[in-house]
This record gives structure tokens, C-alpha cells and sequence, in this order.
């Protein structure tokens, strides 16, 4: 029904974002809110209807490729939107195809809410059928470990979040090589962002 929606984000929050367009609010949830940023400038969001008897929900992605592959993923068995957008939020669309033409269990496995029974039955459901999403994958390079691209995920989403709450790039870049050195996830690595700020003041 809808394609895209462009318009002003408004609002930044942990499952969606508020998109104003003429004056009308659109809540959008979407894989990761904190890749939008608020500001004047009008922004294009890929959205998806999802409608059930007891609930409607627009769905929204920052790329095309995003969305399509949430289109693929939610005709798994075992995998709803919300599965689908938490496997979007955590792993780059690329690497995900590559686990699947990989038969790389081990590795889809690791996203939230995937065990093995629905990682085999991604890899039966999808194999051979996302390359038409994209023109270039290789197999190879993108077989990289997820945990590391969920710690470099989660850094980024906590530097936004921090950005989304006042903290101006200058302040942040200088507690940012101390947040590298550590493992954590967005919420560790806001709680030691702010106490490092906290210091500076």
C-alpha cells in the first residue's frame, strides 16, 4: 500500500520514530530508531503494512534492501515481523544472505529469537532466493563473526541515543576511543558514556 514516506522525523525512540508529513504524525517502528536522526531535513523511510485482525502496524527501513529482506524473512515459519525486524536490527541485510546461502547455522543462531529449528528452516525457506536483492555479495568476505558486528552496532546506537539527548559530536568523539576498548552493549555503553561526560563537566 505504502511504498515510502518522507517527511521530518519528530521523535526518536527505542522501537519507533515519529515521521511528520503535512502536518500528520506517522509512528513508525523500525529495526533500529536511533539510525534516524532529528532534524530539519526531509528524510525517505521504506515502509511496510503489517496488518493482522487485531492490530495494523507500519513498519519502517532506512533502506530498500532492509525492507526486503524483512518481506523474505516474515514468510518463514516461526519468524514474525517483530522476530524479523529484531534478526534486521542486529545483523547487516548482506551478512544475513551470506549466512543463509552459507548454511551457516552457528551464525544465524546467534540473533535474538533464532534457535536452531528456525535457523534450518530459514536456510530450506530462503536459499537461492535473496540474490535478486542485491547486485554484489561476497560469500566469502561477509563471513564475518556477528558478535562483533552487535558490539560495533551497539556503540554506534548508544552514540546516536546520546546525540538524541543533547550531547553535541565534539563531547562524544572524546569519550569515544574509551568506549571502544570495552565489550558492551548499548545500554553498558551508555551508562559509561554518560558517567565519562559526567567527568568532563
Amino acid at each position: 500500500m505504502y511504498d515510502y514516506i518522507k517527511g521530518h522525523v519528530t521523535r526518536v525512540t527505542p522501537e519507533y520514530i515519529t515521521l511528520e508529513q503535512n502536518g500528520l504524525g506517522w509512528s513508525i517502528m523500525t529495526p533500529n530508531p536511533y539510525a534516524f536522526h532529528i532534524t530539519d531535513d526531509i528524510q525517505q523511510v521504506f515502509t511496510y503494512l503489517h496488518v493482522r485482525q487485531d492490530v495494523q502496524l507500519l513498519l519502517g527501513f532506512k533502506t530498500l534492501e532492509q525492507r526486503e529482506l524483512f518481506k523474505k524473512l516474515i514468510t518463514v515459519s516461526g519468524i514474525g515481523p517483530k522476530g524479523a525486524l529484531a534478526i534486521l536490527a542486529s545483523g547487516i541485510p548482506s551478512q544475513v544472505i551470506s549466512a543463509i546461502e552459507r548454511e551457516d547455522e552457528g551464525f544465524l543462531v546467534q540473533f535474538p529469537g533464532v534457535g536452531k529449528k528456525t535457523a534450518r528452516q530459514m536456510i530450506l525457506d530462503l536459499k537461492g532466493k535473496l540474490h535478486d536483492l542485491f547486485s554484489e555479495i561476497d560469500l566469502e568476505e561477509e563471513g564475518h563473526s556477528l558478535l562483533t558486528m552487535v558490539e560495533n552496532d551497539a556503540l554506534d546506537e548508544a552514540i546516536l541515543a546520546l546525540e538524541v539527548l543533547g550531547y553535541s559530536q565534539r563531547e562524544l568523539n572524546k569519550v569515544k576511543k574509551t568506549l571502544e576498548k570495552e565489550e558492551l552493549d548499548t545500554e553498558g555503553y551508555m551508562k559509561l558514556a554518560l558517567q565519562l561526560l559526567l567527568k568532563q563537566k
